[in-house]
């Protein structure tokens, strides 16, 4: 089946077309270097890995750009607060530059881990200053600009469809607006393209420009970046769901305005929060989990993806040690399980009917839409299937790995010893959960344990493991 996907702009799914026969261009929105990146952040990029894989499966001649913003998002997502990367150099007693610099590592690294494929361009903000001005100059010249209090600002009344990404009623907005936290702006809607020392007279990174001293809009940025490697009119745009409101629908006012074209972008996708016992997962709550803190607590970072499998991106998934225990879990069974057909002889590729059919499953669940979860199923029935051979089975797994990204090809010798410490860690809660007479949680972890592989053994001097 051909690929469809969800475009946020129409609210249906839709089949891809895209703009020059045979490519696909897709900008996906990086992350702002002051901080590590969350989990929930990371739900994100896996999605748009899925789609990358997927993208490359289907036959498309792919270009991935993503950006890296290391100046001009603010601490509020419109034009309130300061600089992000400022605020950070400033707590930590670094410079600007190299917050950026180690922020940007740790992402990636945590990309490698997540054995997310890197965008075939990333692009720093930094590094497009003049592609920023250019395009402000257009929108300038277009008549949708004003200048007050030195800054640069858009005039949303200018455009007749602003909002509609997000589906917002300008009426409503006008009416029911308070005072602007900037005074200067004409509309509270209107958004910052160039900031000028008038505002932040410490500001650390500065270029010239035709408005003053100053740097760029966080909005300005994904214009430039993603018009100058994919062109003024490109395929699909991607990014979190709180992206929606204010940060795309600016994108898409000012890009529309500059470039002459509409649509702009002809897909939008965005991926679905993460949540934890508290809500919506987040830097601003000063509670959250990084992926470093997964692999203190013994998990591998693949743990974490497997886990990300298990929802659809579109929708919200929640986040609990105790579900991404069941997720080491299950992957560690499908790592068996493959090392066990590993040993028996190669991966035999050339599929027999019934076989094939679980693939054609497999990427047609793909192609709707990245219903990942319903991709995953057709694996862990194709393995329970007698009537494929565990060679069979062995290139299944290795063909949905193209996209699943789970690292299938991987010796197990390391996780099979963490298997072992994790089933004794699991015996010893379990033998003091029936000290206290919890015998349901006893059931459950037994449960656990087995699920790693192993038979708990009881006898009248205690619990043992056995392996299945």
């Amino acid at each position: 089946m051909p690929l469809r996907l969800y475009n946020t702009m129409s609210r249906q799914i839709e089949d891809f077309v895209p703009v020059r026969e045979g490519e696909a261009g897709l900008y996906c929105c990086g992350p702002t270097v002051y901080n590590f990146a969350h989990i929930g952040n990371l739900r994100t990029y896996i999605f748009e890995d899925l789609l990358h894989r997927t993208l490359v499966h289907d036959g498309y001649k792919l270009t991935h750009v993503m950006n890296i913003t290391d100046v001009g998002h603010l601490t509020g997502d419109g034009d309130e607060g300061e600089d992000k990367m400022v605020k950070s150099a400033r707590e930590k007693g670094m410079s600007v530059w190299d917050i950026a610099a180690f922020y940007t590592d740790a992402f990636f690294a945590d990309e490698k881990d997540l054995n997310i494929i890197r965008p075939d361009i990333v692009c720093k903000a930094t590094d497009h200053i003049q592609q920023m001005i250019d395009i402000i100059r257009k929108l300038e010249e277009g008549g949708h600009t004003y200048v007050a209090g030195g800054n640069v600002y858009f005039s949303i009344d200018t455009i007749d469809d602003y909002g509609k990404l997000a589906k917002l009623n300008l009426d409503d907005l006008r009416e029911g607006a308070r005072i602007a936290v900037d005074s200067n702006k004409r509309n509270p809607k209107d958004f910052v393209l160039w900031f000028t020392n008038s505002k932040f007279k410490d500001q650390v990174m500065v270029w010239p420009s035709p408005w003053g001293v100053g740097y760029p809009g966080w909005h300005i940025e994904c214009s430039a970046m993603s018009s100058e490697y994919l062109g003024p009119h490109f395929d699909i745009h991607c990014g979190g769901i709180d992206a929606i409101p204010v940060h795309h629908t600016n994108e898409i006012a000012q890009s529309e305005a500059a470039f002459g074209i509409k649509p702009w972008v002809n897909y939008w996708c965005h991926g679905e929060f993460l949540l934890n016992d508290k809500g919506k997962m987040s830097k601003s709550s000063g509670e959250f989990l990084t992926l470093s803190v997964l692999k203190e607590k013994d998990y591998d970072p693949l743990d974490y993806r497997y886990f990300c499998l298990t929802g659809h991106y579109r929708s919200q998934l929640k986040f609990s040690f105790e579900s991404l225990d069941q997720a080491r879990s299950a992957r560690q069974t499908l790592m068996r399980k493959l090392a066990e057909y590993r040993a028996e002889g190669p991966a035999d590729f050339n599929f027999s009917e019934k076989a094939a059919s679980y693939l054609k499953a497999f990427f047609d669940a793909m192609d709707n839409d990245l219903k990942v979860p319903q991709a995953l199923s057709q694996l862990w029935t194709a393995l329970r299937d007698s009537q494929v051979s565990n060679a069979e089975k062995l290139g299944l797994a290795l063909k949905m790995d193209e996209i699943l990204g789970l690292s299938l090809d991987r010796e197990e010798s390391a996780s099979a010893e963490t298997a072992d410490s994790q089933a004794l860690s699991l015996l010893e809660q379990r033998t003091a959960a029936k000290k206290e007479k919890n015998w349901a949680l006893a059931d459950e972890l037994r449960s656990q344990i087995q699920a790693l592989g192993y038979k708990v053994i009881d006898t009248a001097q205690g619990s043992s493991l056995e392996k299945l």
